[in-house]
C-alpha cells in the first residue's frame, strides 16, 4: 500500500496568507496541517508517500517536510504542473504508484481517528474503491454519495441541488490500480478538470465495487480562515491532544501548554493554549484557543481564539481575537482596548494611533 497526499492547491480562499505560506503549512497547535496528515498515514502503517506539489509551493513544502525520515516515512515529491483536478493528480502520480493499491488523502483535511480504520475495512472487503463519507447539514456544497443497504456506493453526484443523501465525500479515498483505467476513460468536467467523482462513477458503471466508510468523529477541512480557527480550537481542546509528539487516537498531538523556555511576566494564561519556544509575554492575557509560534512577543495585549505565527510582535492595550497573523508581523496600538480581528500575510505591519 502506498499513499499520495495532494498539496498542489493554491489556497485562494486563504489569501493573503497563502501568497507566502502554502495552506498545508499553516500551523495548528504549532504543527503544520500537512504534518498531521503525514503522521496519520504513518500511524496506519504506510511508509511510501508521494506528495503532489505545484511549481509555486513545492520548494516550501520540500523544505518543511524533507525526505520524511523524521516521520518514519519515505517521501517522494510529484509535481502537478497545472491544477487539473484530483483525478489528474492521480494521473501524474502513476509512475510512483505503479500497480500498488493506494490511499489518496487531501493535504489540508484532518479526520478524527485517522485512516487506519479505512485500511482495515479495505483489506477485509477487498473492493475496487473506498470513499470516506461524513453526514453533513448541507450536502449541496459537496460531492454526495448514494448507498445501497450494504453500504456500497451506487451513485455519486457533485454538488446536487436536490441531494438524495446527506453523506458528503471527505478527503480520503482508497483504490486498487483499476482506478487508473477509469481515469483514462473520463474527460474534463465543465471546470476543465479531471474529477475523481467522475472516475469513481466510471468504476461503478463498469460494475466494479466501491464501498463507503462513514466517519462518525470530526472532519476538519481547513480551506478558509474560519475553518483554520475551528481546527485550531478542536485540536487544542481535543482529548487526544497532549504535551509532546505522541500519536493518540489516530491524530498527532498538539504541542499543548507553555514551552519551558518561554518568558512570562504578569500574564494570565487561559487554557487551552500552545505557546512555542522563545516567546516573551508581558502584562498580557493569552487564551483560550491560542497558538503562539516560536519567538512571539506580546506586551500589554489580550489574545483569544487566534493563531500568531513565529516572530510576531504585538504591543499595546489591544484585544486581538478571531485572527490569523503571519510570521514576523508587527501590530502596535496606542489606543485603549481596541478590538482587532485580523488576517495578515507574513511581514505585515499594523500601527494604530
Amino acid at each position: 500500500m502506498k499513499a499520495i497526499v495532494l498539496c498542489a492547491g493554491k489556497g485562494t480562499r486563504l489569501r493573503p496568507l497563502a501568497y507566502s505560506t502554502p495552506k498545508h503549512l499553516i500551523p495548528l497547535g504549532n504543527r503544520e496541517i500537512l504534518s498531521y496528515v503525514l503522521l496519520q498515514i504513518a500511524e496506519a502503517g504506510i511508509r511510501d508517500v508521494g506528495i503532489v506539489i505545484s511549481p509555486d509551493n513545492g520548494a516550501q513544502i520540500r523544505g518543511a517536510i524533507g525526505n520524511g525520515e523524521n516521520l518514519d516515512l519515505e517521501v517522494r515529491y510529484i509535481t502537478q504542473e497545472v491544477p487539473g483536478g484530483l483525478a489528474h493528480a492521480v494521473k501524474v502520480s502513476r509512475d510512483f504508484l505503479g500497480d500498488s493499491e493506494f490511499l489518496m488523502f487531501l493535504g489540508d483535511n484532518l479526520i478524527e481517528g485517522g485512516v487506519a480504520p479505512l485500511l482495515a475495512e479495505f483489506a477485509v472487503r477487498k473492493p475496487d474503491g473506498l470513499v470516506l463519507l461524513k453526514a453533513v447539514e448541507d450536502p449541496r456544497r459537496f460531492g454526495v454519495a448514494e448507498l445501497d443497504d450494504q453500504g456500497r456506493v451506487v451513485r455519486l453526484v457533485e454538488k446536487p441541488s436536490e441531494p438524495k443523501s446527506n453523506l458528503a465525500l471527505v478527503g480520503a479515498y482508497l483504490f486498487t490500480p483499476e482506478v487508473h483505467d477509469a481515469i483514462d476513460r473520463i474527460g474534463p468536467s465543465w471546470r476543465g478538470e479531471l474529477e475523481i467523482t467522475d472516475a469513481i462513477q466510471n468504476l461503478l458503471d463498469m460494475g466494479k465495487m466501491v464501498i463507503s466508510y462513514e466517519l462518525k468523529g470530526w472532519w476538519l477541512d481547513t480551506g478558509t480562515k474560519d475553518d483554520i480557527l475551528d481546527a485550531n480550537r478542536v485540536l487544542l481542546s481535543s482529548g487526544s491532544a497532549v504535551q509532546g509528539n505522541t500519536v493518540v487516537s489516530g491524530l498527532a498531538s498538539c504541542e499543548m501548554g507553555v514551552s519551558g523556555d518561554a518568558t512570562l511576566s504578569g500574564c494570565e494564561i487561559v487554557d487551552p493554549v500552545s505557546v512555542a519556544q522563545g516567546c516573551l509575554l508581558e502584562n498580557c492575557r493569552i487564551g483560550p484557543y491560542v497558538s503562539l509560534g516560536a519567538g512571539v512577543t506580546i506586551d500589554g495585549a489580550t489574545i483569544t481564539n487566534s493563531i500568531l505565527m513565529e516572530g510576531t510582535h504585538i504591543v499595546g492595550p489591544l484585544v486581538v481575537e478571531d485572527s490569523i497573523i503571519g510570521s514576523r508581523s508587527l501590530i502596535r496600538g496606542e489606543g485603549s482596548n481596541v478590538v482587532l480581528r485580523l488576517f495578515l500575510d507574513n511581514d505585515s505591519s499594523v500601527v494604530l494611533r
